[in-house]
C-alpha cells in the first residue's frame, strides 16, 4: 500500500521538529490530527517509525533511513510545483526598455503592439535615444544597443548580427575619389558616430586579417539618420549599419566603396 501524501508530510515534520505540537503549527492541522496520521503511517509501513516518551520523540534506525527518503520526494516536489508555477505565471507590471533613436523608431516600435497583445498584464515604457543610458541608475530594466559594448557587470543577449557598409554619394566620390583600400580612409572627410574628433573603423580582408583605421572628419553626429542625411548631401564617407542605407544604395543614391574590405560586424544586443 503506498502511503498517502499527507501522512509522509506529517511524519517529516515531526522528524524535524521534534515535536506533535511545532508540527501541527507548521502544517495548520490539530495535534491529534498529526499524531493520527503519523500512526497510521506506521501502521500501513508496518514499522516504527518515531520513539515516543513523555520528554522525547526522535525517529527510530527504519525511522531515519525513511525520514532521509521522504525529505528527498517533497524536495523534488516542491521544485516540481515551483517549475510548473513558473511556467503559468504571467508576466506582470511595468518594463522600462531604452533602445536607439533610430531603429526604435524604425524597426522596433514595429513589434511593439504584438508584444503588448501577448502580454496584456505589461506596462511598458520606451525611451529611444542614442545616449548610452545607465541602467542602474535611471532605473531601466533593458537596453537595446548596437556595437562594441563596455565592459560591466550588466548581462548582455546577443539578438542579431548587424551588417554595416561603408558608402558615399556619387556627387563625393566624383570630387574626392573613390576609396579602394581601409588605409586610404584617412585622407577622405569621414562622418563619424558620436562627438570624438577622430574614430576607428575595423575592416576584416579575404585573408581574414584585421585592418584598424583611423578615421577624421569635419562633421560627428550621435544618430545614424543624421549621418545618412550627411552623406546624401555629398559632405563625406559613410560606415552605418545596412538597415539605415539600404534603399538609398538601391536608389544610386548612395554607393558602396571598400566592398573587398568587409567592415566588422557590429551586434544588436540586449543589456540588463
Amino acid at each position: 500500500m503506498v502511503p498517502r501524501f499527507d501522512y509522509l508530510q506529517a511524519f517529516v515534520r515531526v522528524a524535524e521538529t521534534g515535536s506533535f505540537s511545532e508540527a501541527a503549527r507548521r502544517l495548520g492541522l490539530s495535534k491529534s490530527m498529526i499524531s493520527r496520521q503519523v500512526s497510521s503511517l506506521e501502521a500501513d509501513l508496518g514499522v516504527r517509525l518515531l520513539h515516543r516518551t513523555t520528554r522525547s520523540l526522535s525517529p527510530t534506525e527504519a525511522g531515519r533511513a525513511y525520514l532521509e527518503r521522504c525529505q528527498r520526494i517533497l524536495a523534488d516536489l516542491d521544485e516540481a510545483n515551483l517549475l510548473v508555477s513558473h511556467l503559468q505565471a504571467v508576466p506582470r507590471g511595468r518594463l522600462r526598455i531604452s533602445a536607439p533613436l533610430s531603429f526604435g523608431i524604425g524597426h522596433l516600435a514595429e513589434a511593439l503592439p504584438g508584444f503588448l497583445e501577448r502580454y496584456p498584464e505589461i506596462e511598458l515604457e520606451m525611451g529611444f535615444t542614442d545616449r548610452h543610458v545607465d541602467l542602474v541608475e535611471e532605473g531601466w530594466d533593458v537596453a537595446v544597443r548596437i556595437g562594441r559594448l563596455a565592459d560591466s557587470s550588466l548581462i548582455v543577449r546577443r539578438l542579431a548580427p548587424v551588417r554595416r557598409v561603408v558608402a558615399a554619394s556619387p556627387s563625393y566620390l566624383e570630387r574626392r575619389g573613390r576609396p579602394t583600400r581601409p588605409e586610404e580612409l584617412p585622407g577622405h572627410d569621414c562622418l563619424t558616430h558620436g562627438g570624438a574628433v577622430a574614430s576607428e573603423w575595423r575592416f576584416v580582408d579575404a585573408a581574414g586579417q584585421s585592418i584598424p583605421v583611423e578615421v577624421h572628419g569635419r562633421f560627428h553626429a550621435d544618430n545614424g539618420d543624421v549621418l545618412r542625411v550627411m552623406a546624401l548631401a555629398g559632405l563625406g564617407v559613410v560606415l552605418l549599419p545596412t538597415f539605415f542605407m539600404g534603399d538609398d544604395i538601391r536608389a544610386g543614391k548612395l554607393v558602396p566603396v571598400l566592398e573587398d574590405f568587409v567592415p566588422l560586424d557590429a551586434s544588436l544586443n540586449a543589456v540588463y
